[in-house]
């Protein structure tokens, strides 16, 4: 198994194309106009929830503490000021913190990880990707995510995500899934454990031995990274196994 190993640079090179793309996106749609891959949400709702991330990010990154902060995820929209004004304001602060953040400072994070500023620019440019994708949904323009973002994408969901217990329902899967990124020629193995999860670094646990429910997904890294956040169903992919087994990597 192959996976991308990113760097500060790369996540914030990603953050400077799907942040324009994502106000593009909203500056072209009604704010009222709905964002059908978050049902119920117009574009007026996400851009204040991912202004909030970026205000709520930039009060605590870089400050040198561990300890967990409050908690604030949808913004306050000031009189005079649209949805996308304040998310700008807040892109911008983020990106100028960004800029001199030293990933190795410490800062809080919710996952079973290192307390580093590094876990944020990463968190971020996921983040916004997977925005960007809705908002370009809503306007009916909705492009794929970047190949190699997309799979380290890939790589977030299996070894932050769902190490930490932030499945979409909650449940118990026993069985080993393999998702294959067709664009990224990249692999990832991990076996199912109840409410855990084991992320592999070899497929020999596809031996002939092992007689755990499996299943084996294959697409774009755009798509899996896609289905992982409930965003498309997993019918726009390859699959072949245990289908069950999917519900239990679900992460949105």
């Amino acid at each position: 198994m192959s996976r991308l190993h990113g760097t500060k640079d790369f996540w914030i090179g990603a953050l400077r194309v799907d942040g324009p793309a994502f106000a593009a996106a909203v500056a072209e749609a009604p704010p009222e106009t709905p964002v059908l891959s978050c049902p119920g949400w117009t574009v007026a709702d996400l851009t204040l929830h991912l202004a909030g991330i970026y205000h709520w990010v930039h009060s605590f990154v870089g400050s040198g503490e561990t300890a967990q902060p409050a908690r604030r995820d949808r913004a306050e929209l000031p009189s005079g000021v649209t949805p996308l004004q304040l998310w700008q304001r807040g892109y911008d602060q983020l990106m100028t913190h960004f800029d001199t953040l030293d990933p190795e400072a410490p800062a809080w994070n919710w996952a079973p990880q290192p307390k580093k500023a590094g876990f944020w620019p990463r968190r971020m440019a996921h983040e916004t990707a997977v925005h960007r994708w809705d908002a370009q949904l809503a306007i009916a323009a909705g492009e794929p995510i970047e190949a190699k973002l997309a799979a380290d994408g890939i790589s977030e969901v299996l070894d932050t995500w769902l190490p930490a217990g932030r499945r979409a329902v909650p449940g118990q899967w026993h069985g080993v899934v393999q998702l294959t990124a067709t664009d990224a020629a990249q692999d990832w193995y991990l076996r199912l454990r109840g409410e855990g999860v084991a992320l592999l670094d070899t497929a020999t646990v596809f031996g002939h031995e092992d007689h755990h429910a499996r299943v084996q997904v294959t697409g774009t890294a755009s798509d899996l990274l896609l289905a992982l956040w409930g965003r498309i169903g997993y019918d726009a992919l390859g699959v072949t196994g245990d289908r069950t087994l999917l519900d239990g990597l679900r992460t949105g």
